[in-house]
């Protein structure tokens, strides 16, 4: 049974990827990124969810079922690797402006 999941993966990635690219420009406005390693986790992210979007598309896009199937299940991978990431990035901005 199929699963078809890049379609939510993609869609999913690009928008974490629009707000980690919100996050990288408030942080160089701010010049917050001097203190902390938030800069870099977000570029982390950047990276694992333009990886995880070209992925999903490959697998959308291919006609071959095998190559389908693994363009899918790495694109599940990184992306649940983004979403680590994303709450390390969440969780170092909490803490960060709290203390």
């Amino acid at each position: 049974m199929q699963k078809n999941s890049a379609q939510h993966i993609l869609n999913s990635s690009s928008n974490l990827l629009g707000f980690c690219l919100v996050v990288l420009t408030s942080l160089k406005i701010t010049k917050f990124n001097e203190h902390t390693l938030i800069d870099e986790f977000t570029g982390l992210a950047c990276f694992v969810l333009v990886l995880s979007s070209i992925l999903s598309f490959l697998s959308i896009r291919t006609s071959v079922e095998l190559s389908k199937n693994r363009y899918e299940k790495l694109a599940e991978y990184i992306f649940m690797a983004a979403l680590i990431v994303v709450f390390i990035i969440t969780f170092l901005i909490a803490f960060t402006v709290m203390f």
